[in-house]
Protein backbone atom coordinates (compact mmCIF):
# COMPACT_ATOMS: atom_id res chain seq x y z
CA UNK A 1 0.00 0.00 0.00
CA UNK A 2 2.86 2.63 0.87
CA UNK A 3 4.14 1.62 -2.53
CA UNK A 4 1.30 2.76 -4.51
CA UNK A 5 0.23 5.81 -2.26
CA UNK A 6 4.41 6.81 -2.90
CA UNK A 7 3.37 5.99 -7.05
CA UNK A 8 0.28 8.18 -6.98
CA UNK A 9 2.14 11.00 -5.15
CA UNK A 10 4.78 11.34 -7.99
CA UNK A 11 2.28 11.39 -10.52
CA UNK A 12 0.54 14.40 -9.40
CA UNK A 13 3.91 16.36 -8.60
CA UNK A 14 4.72 15.31 -12.23
CA UNK A 15 0.62 16.94 -13.45
CA UNK A 16 1.52 19.59 -10.97
CA UNK A 17 5.01 20.08 -12.99
CA UNK A 18 3.47 19.93 -16.48
CA UNK A 19 1.10 22.96 -15.82
CA UNK A 20 3.79 25.13 -14.75
CA UNK A 21 6.14 23.97 -17.60
CA UNK A 22 2.97 25.15 -19.82
CA UNK A 23 2.50 28.38 -18.26
CA UNK A 24 5.95 29.45 -18.64
CA UNK A 25 6.43 28.59 -22.25
CA UNK A 26 3.26 30.54 -23.15
CA UNK A 27 4.92 33.34 -21.75
CA UNK A 28 8.14 32.78 -23.60
CA UNK A 29 9.43 34.97 -26.51
CA UNK A 30 8.16 33.31 -29.87
CA UNK A 31 4.71 32.89 -28.58
CA UNK A 32 1.66 34.36 -29.97
CA UNK A 33 2.35 38.15 -29.95
CA UNK A 34 -1.39 39.77 -30.84
CA UNK A 35 -2.25 39.86 -27.58
CA UNK A 36 0.63 42.32 -26.90
CA UNK A 37 -0.07 44.43 -29.98
CA UNK A 38 -3.11 44.57 -29.23
CA UNK A 39 -2.54 46.48 -25.92
CA UNK A 40 0.25 48.28 -27.05
CA UNK A 41 -2.03 50.27 -29.39
CA UNK A 42 -4.96 50.55 -26.80
CA UNK A 43 -2.20 51.80 -24.55
CA UNK A 44 -1.29 54.53 -27.35
CA UNK A 45 -4.57 55.36 -28.16
CA UNK A 46 -4.51 53.93 -31.90
CA UNK A 47 -2.41 56.76 -33.08
CA UNK A 48 0.72 55.73 -32.98
CA UNK A 49 0.82 54.48 -37.22
CA UNK A 50 -1.55 57.38 -38.21
CA UNK A 51 0.06 60.76 -39.69
CA UNK A 52 -1.62 64.24 -39.51
CA UNK A 53 -1.42 63.76 -43.59
CA UNK A 54 -3.49 60.71 -43.93
CA UNK A 55 -5.78 62.23 -40.93
CA UNK A 56 -6.60 65.01 -42.97
CA UNK A 57 -7.21 62.96 -46.00
CA UNK A 58 -9.75 60.90 -44.80
CA UNK A 59 -11.57 63.25 -42.95
CA UNK A 60 -12.00 65.27 -45.94
CA UNK A 61 -10.29 68.45 -44.74
CA UNK A 62 -7.61 68.60 -46.74
CA UNK A 63 -7.47 70.93 -50.17
CA UNK A 64 -5.14 71.64 -52.27
CA UNK A 65 -3.83 75.36 -52.15
CA UNK A 66 -4.59 77.47 -55.10
CA UNK A 67 -1.99 78.60 -57.15
CA UNK A 68 -2.34 82.33 -59.00
CA UNK A 69 -2.55 82.18 -62.65
CA UNK A 70 0.68 83.69 -63.62
CA UNK A 71 -0.29 84.26 -67.14
CA UNK A 72 -3.52 86.28 -66.51
CA UNK A 73 -2.71 90.26 -65.80
CA UNK A 74 -4.66 93.15 -65.21
CA UNK A 75 -5.19 96.50 -67.34
CA UNK A 76 -2.92 99.47 -66.16
CA UNK A 77 -5.34 101.84 -63.96
CA UNK A 78 -6.46 104.66 -66.71
CA UNK A 79 -5.20 103.09 -69.55
CA UNK A 80 -7.85 101.94 -72.00
CA UNK A 81 -5.81 99.07 -72.97
CA UNK A 82 -4.17 96.29 -71.27
CA UNK A 83 -2.89 92.61 -71.04
CA UNK A 84 -6.07 90.50 -71.98
CA UNK A 85 -6.97 86.99 -69.97
CA UNK A 86 -7.86 84.77 -73.01
CA UNK A 87 -11.31 85.17 -72.81
CA UNK A 88 -11.72 88.57 -75.94
CA UNK A 89 -12.42 87.84 -78.99
CA UNK A 90 -9.26 88.29 -81.00
CA UNK A 91 -9.55 91.68 -82.85
CA UNK A 92 -10.40 91.54 -86.76
CA UNK A 93 -9.08 93.75 -89.69
CA UNK A 94 -11.34 95.98 -90.02
CA UNK A 95 -11.36 96.30 -85.81
CA UNK A 96 -7.80 98.02 -86.22
CA UNK A 97 -7.04 100.99 -87.24
CA UNK A 98 -3.07 101.52 -88.32
CA UNK A 99 -0.74 104.29 -88.70
CA UNK A 100 3.24 104.82 -88.84
CA UNK A 101 5.84 107.31 -87.97
CA UNK A 102 9.24 108.03 -87.26
CA UNK A 103 10.80 106.75 -83.95
CA UNK A 104 12.31 109.59 -81.74
CA UNK A 105 15.03 106.94 -80.91
CA UNK A 106 16.61 105.27 -83.74
CA UNK A 107 20.09 104.27 -84.41
CA UNK A 108 22.58 107.05 -86.18
CA UNK A 109 22.51 107.57 -90.16
CA UNK A 110 20.61 108.60 -93.19
CA UNK A 111 17.92 105.91 -93.32
CA UNK A 112 14.51 105.75 -91.23
CA UNK A 113 16.06 104.14 -88.64
CA UNK A 114 12.99 103.47 -86.66
CA UNK A 115 9.57 103.69 -86.94
CA UNK A 116 6.65 103.26 -84.63
CA UNK A 117 3.33 101.55 -85.71
CA UNK A 118 0.12 102.59 -83.79
CA UNK A 119 -2.92 100.52 -84.15
CA UNK A 120 -6.49 101.57 -82.58
CA UNK A 121 -9.41 99.86 -81.63
CA UNK A 122 -12.00 101.21 -83.66
CA UNK A 123 -14.80 98.66 -83.72
CA UNK A 124 -17.08 100.25 -80.33
CA UNK A 125 -16.15 96.65 -78.61
CA UNK A 126 -13.24 95.21 -76.42
CA UNK A 127 -11.36 93.32 -78.35
CA UNK A 128 -7.37 91.58 -78.50
CA UNK A 129 -4.42 91.12 -80.31
CA UNK A 130 -2.34 88.42 -79.98
CA UNK A 131 1.54 87.05 -81.01
CA UNK A 132 4.43 89.28 -82.70
CA UNK A 133 3.93 91.23 -85.71
CA UNK A 134 5.11 90.21 -88.90
CA UNK A 135 6.53 92.95 -91.85
CA UNK A 136 6.97 93.42 -95.52
CA UNK A 137 7.89 96.14 -97.13
CA UNK A 138 5.65 97.14 -100.52
CA UNK A 139 4.84 99.21 -102.81
CA UNK A 140 1.81 101.44 -102.73
CA UNK A 141 -0.51 98.56 -104.27
CA UNK A 142 -2.10 95.85 -102.79
CA UNK A 143 -0.32 94.46 -99.78
CA UNK A 144 -0.09 91.00 -101.37
CA UNK A 145 2.28 92.51 -103.50
CA UNK A 146 5.28 92.94 -101.06
CA UNK A 147 8.79 91.90 -99.74
CA UNK A 148 8.87 90.07 -96.23
CA UNK A 149 11.16 91.34 -94.37
CA UNK A 150 13.50 89.01 -91.91
CA UNK A 151 12.25 89.96 -88.46
CA UNK A 152 14.24 90.01 -84.93
CA UNK A 153 11.58 89.89 -82.09
CA UNK A 154 12.16 91.50 -79.33
CA UNK A 155 10.54 91.64 -75.66
CA UNK A 156 7.71 89.00 -74.61
CA UNK A 157 4.90 88.32 -76.21
CA UNK A 158 1.62 88.71 -74.98
CA UNK A 159 -1.94 89.09 -75.49
CA UNK A 160 -3.18 92.96 -75.38
CA UNK A 161 -6.62 93.60 -74.14
CA UNK A 162 -8.06 96.74 -76.48
CA UNK A 163 -10.75 99.01 -75.01
CA UNK A 164 -12.81 100.68 -77.69
CA UNK A 165 -10.72 103.54 -78.50
CA UNK A 166 -7.64 101.22 -76.64
CA UNK A 167 -4.18 101.75 -78.54
CA UNK A 168 -1.27 99.09 -79.09
CA UNK A 169 2.22 99.92 -80.40
CA UNK A 170 4.98 97.88 -81.69
CA UNK A 171 8.45 99.84 -82.51
CA UNK A 172 10.17 98.56 -85.94
CA UNK A 173 14.30 99.21 -86.15
CA UNK A 174 16.41 98.61 -89.92
CA UNK A 175 19.72 97.82 -90.59
CA UNK A 176 20.35 101.69 -90.95
CA UNK A 177 21.54 103.11 -94.66
CA UNK A 178 24.70 105.28 -93.97
CA UNK A 179 26.66 108.04 -95.99
CA UNK A 180 24.75 110.48 -98.05
CA UNK A 181 22.91 110.94 -101.39
CA UNK A 182 21.55 107.30 -101.90
CA UNK A 183 23.54 105.84 -99.19
CA UNK A 184 24.88 102.31 -98.14
CA UNK A 185 25.00 99.66 -96.57
CA UNK A 186 27.98 98.33 -94.35
CA UNK A 187 26.93 94.98 -95.82
CA UNK A 188 28.01 96.15 -99.37
CA UNK A 189 23.90 95.56 -100.38
CA UNK A 190 22.24 98.20 -101.67
CA UNK A 191 19.70 100.40 -100.01
CA UNK A 192 15.85 99.73 -100.61
CA UNK A 193 13.14 102.29 -99.86
CA UNK A 194 9.47 100.96 -99.34
CA UNK A 195 6.48 103.49 -99.68
CA UNK A 196 4.71 101.14 -97.66
CA UNK A 197 5.02 98.57 -95.05
CA UNK A 198 2.40 95.99 -94.32
CA UNK A 199 2.46 94.71 -90.70
CA UNK A 200 0.78 91.10 -89.94
CA UNK A 201 -1.03 90.67 -86.87
CA UNK A 202 -1.85 87.17 -86.18
CA UNK A 203 -5.54 86.45 -85.93
CA UNK A 204 -5.83 90.15 -86.74
CA UNK A 205 -5.28 90.82 -90.81
CA UNK A 206 -2.61 92.62 -92.22
CA UNK A 207 -2.32 96.21 -92.13
CA UNK A 208 -0.83 98.49 -94.90
CA UNK A 209 0.77 101.59 -93.64
CA UNK A 210 2.60 104.29 -94.82
CA UNK A 211 5.17 106.46 -93.12
CA UNK A 212 3.68 110.33 -92.11
CA UNK A 213 7.07 111.71 -93.68
CA UNK A 214 8.73 110.26 -96.29
CA UNK A 215 9.05 106.56 -97.63
CA UNK A 216 11.14 103.70 -95.36
CA UNK A 217 15.03 102.81 -96.30
CA UNK A 218 16.27 100.30 -94.72
CA UNK A 219 19.67 97.37 -95.41
CA UNK A 220 19.57 93.66 -95.78
CA UNK A 221 16.04 93.45 -95.73
CA UNK A 222 16.20 92.58 -91.91
CA UNK A 223 13.83 94.33 -88.92
CA UNK A 224 13.85 94.26 -85.43
CA UNK A 225 9.98 93.82 -84.26
CA UNK A 226 9.44 95.15 -80.05
CA UNK A 227 5.96 92.73 -78.88
CA UNK A 228 2.41 94.59 -78.75
CA UNK A 229 2.96 97.21 -76.18
CA UNK A 230 0.24 99.07 -73.73
CA UNK A 231 2.75 102.17 -73.69
CA UNK A 232 4.19 104.10 -76.80
CA UNK A 233 7.59 103.45 -77.18
CA UNK A 234 9.97 106.42 -78.23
Amino acid sequence: MRYRTGIRRASAALVSVSAVTALLTGCQPGGDTTGSASASDDRTGGTGSSSPTASASASGTSRPARTPDPTAGDPSPGSSSGTATGTTTACAADDLDASMHQAAVRPPGTGTGAVIVEFTNVSGRPCAVRGRPEVAGAGNGSPRSNRPLEVTPTGISSEVLLAPGGKTWTKLTFVQVQGEGDGYCVSGARPVTFPTLVIGLPGSGSHQVALDDGVVAECDNRVTVTALQVRQPV
